[in-house]
């Protein structure tokens, strides 16, 4: 793979006990104090009434991270490209869908159809942004959020534009739970250009390697990178949070990973 370099702007994350990256830093300064508080998400009040009444969990986590790695840009948001990423998508919605068809009378929701398809989170994204700019929503189990990182990297490299990335991933409700164990809510942005800028915070230069993916260096948060997709970002918060020269090593596919170096 041909070397992928990116500069960040913006980092957003939100999951229990991590309630937005000023607060993110300072538990990634001293990971031993973190604590999986309940999910605090803040009111996506960009959206009309009428669409923040639809919301669910899942777009609530990404669009809150967005706007979190949005916040302190000088970039329009009308003018932003992205890229959402999840596992699985809405999967409260989900749950409910196929009670629905499970039950006598197989009625669903029309909200609940709305809110059905993949890209619902980049839909919700572009209303309350008013943003026509290309939008990318992906799906690849595991390997989600290094494949939004690449996504948004190379669009990056082949047009020269700013690229929002938005990774989030929720839990299943039971039964599903038992054959998709997504542990807990995620969601994580960052704010990409293709130069540095007044605000930017570091670089990213990406290459694949066979390197073992870092680990979390308490035990909490390594299981949270082991059992949530989009948490495979971690260690790149968590260095993100120092802002250091440094490499490390994060999850992509099995036998595959994505090498980092981050250049402040």
């Amino acid at each position: 793979m041909t070397t992928l370099q990116v500069f960040v702007d913006g980092v957003g994350v939100y999951a229990p006990g991590l309630n937005g990256w000023a607060h993110a830093r300072t538990v990634f300064a001293a990971p031993q104090t973190y604590q999986a508080t309940h999910l605090q998400l803040p009111s996506i009040d960009s959206l009309p009434a009428a669409e923040r009444r639809r919301l669910g969990v899942a777009v609530k986590l990404a669009m809150a991270a967005g706007y979190d790695a949005t916040q302190q840009s000088l970039i329009d948001l009308q003018q932003l490209a992205t890229v959402f990423a999840s596992s699985a998508g809405d999967c409260d919605n989900c749950h409910h869908i196929l009670e629905a068809l499970s039950s006598s009378d197989r009625a669903i929701s029309p909200t609940r159809f709305h809110n059905s398809v993949h890209n619902a989170a980049a839909g919700y994204w572009s209303i309350a942004s008013g943003s026509q700019k290309p939008s990318t929503s992906l799906s690849a189990y595991d390997a989600g959020f290094g494949a939004a990182l690449l996504e948004a990297a190379s669009q990056i490299r082949s047009n020269a534009q700013p690229c929002l990335l938005v990774a989030f991933d929720t839990p299943y409700p039971q039964p599903l739970h038992d054959l998709r164990k997504i542990a807990n809510p995620f969601g994580v942005a960052l704010l990409l250009t293709p130069q540095r800028q007044t605000t930017t915070l570091c670089g990213l230069t990406l290459e694949l390697t066979q390197e073992p993916a870092h680990p979390m260096s308490t035990p909490d948060l390594e299981t949270i990178r082991c059992n949530v997709p989009a948490a495979r970002a971690l260690p790149l918060l968590s260095a993100l949070a120092t802002l250091q020269p440094q490499n490390l090593v994060i999850e992509y596919l099995p036998g595959l990973n994505l090498a980092i170096t981050l250049q402040p």
